[in-house]
């Protein structure tokens, strides 16, 4: 009697690489290429593998320069709009949705060089299970990154992320940050007397040095984006006096945005409905591991994630259209 086929991290990888859309596994026991796997032995594995988030560091470092590039910090919320029984799934805010929805929270740490976007360390928020905020995740893996060697040239976030103890981490790792401040910080350009940033005299294309309350001093500037919205952009570096310099490094937060995009729509993160936590978790990871191993061939060859996920399925559509 042939000996049944054990879920791995390499099978289980590749599956979610190579599906568009049916990521379950019972999915995965159908075409696994032996016909000797269980759907059993997905869950099992799912539920006993030893997979922690800054495990991904091992898959991530082959494509970092830990010194060069930027290390971006934000959060997005996998849906889970029917998962009322996923431990890890609760209602919170999503910045795409602009409303509360279902889901899991994840804290992302990614490393770019501007056209790269390689996730280096992530976090789950899951409150009710480690007590730990966004915050909190936020300065955890930045003592990480440190430990890991990088030295970025700046460190990126939004204002949510922007308190004074994030970025008085980030000054005591001998980095500097760049961000958007919330329009009601306080500011001062004479000692003790202080407005609020969006008061401040700031004319289009300048540069001000000012003092950030509780913090020290900084660089600010005021960036009105396309669709009317004013952006006040901040930096603990005292050098970076050129507007364009400034608004330019602002700009390469933005890669984190096409990662989580990409993420979602590449590796099936959402689409796990195990309701224990620990595979939630494990299904997490492999898509995080999947997204690299995508990253990894779009780096090599400059095919996107999107298109190398289609050349996976486009020969069996041309044989059915063949022979339909």
């Amino acid at each position: 009697m042939a000996q049944k086929q054990k879920c791995n991290l390499n099978l289980y990888r590749d599956f979610l690489v190579a599906n568009q859309n049916r990521y379950s596994g019972v999915e995965l026991s159908r075409v696994e290429p032996s016909g000797q796997m269980s759907h059993d032995a997905v869950t099992r594995w799912l539920m006993k593998a030893d997979f922690k988030p800054q495990d991904v560091w091992q898959f991530a470092k082959p494509l970092v320069s830990v010194d060069q590039g930027y290390l971006v910090l934000d959060d997005t919320v996998v849906s889970k709009p029917f998962a009322k029984n996923i431990d890890l799934a609760r209602h919170q805010y999503s910045g795409r949705e602009h409303r509360e929805i279902n889901g899991i929270g994840i804290v992302n740490l990614l490393w770019t060089d501007g056209t790269e976007y390689v996730p280096v360390d992530y976090r789950l928020y899951a409150p009710d299970h480690d007590g730990k905020g966004k915050n909190d995740h936020f300065r955890d893996m930045l003592d990480k990154a440190e430990k890991r060697g990088f030295t970025p040239k700046y460190v990126l976030f939004d204002s949510w992320y922007g308190s004074l103890d994030n970025l008085k981490a980030i000054r005591k790792h001998g980095w500097h940050w760049v961000t958007d401040l919330k329009c009601n910080r306080l500011i001062s350009l004479t000692p003790h007397q202080f407005v609020a940033v969006s008061d401040l005299d700031l004319d289009d294309g300048t540069v001000k040095r000012v003092w950030l309350k509780g913090y020290g001093e900084v660089m600010v500037a005021r960036l009105v984006l396309k669709n009317g919205d004013t952006r006040y952009l901040a930096s603990s570096d005292l050098t970076l006096t050129n507007y364009e310099a400034l608004t330019n490094h602002w700009q390469q937060r933005w890669p984190i945005e096409t990662f989580h995009q990409g993420l979602k729509q590449t590796t099936g993160i959402g689409n796990c409905s195990a309701q224990r936590t620990h595979a939630q978790k494990i299904h997490i990871f492999s898509c995080m591991v999947a997204f690299l191993k995508l990253e990894k061939i779009r780096q090599q060859t400059g095919q996107t994630w999107y298109e190398q996920k289609a050349a996976i399925t486009r020969p069996a559509t041309r044989a059915y259209l063949a022979n339909a």
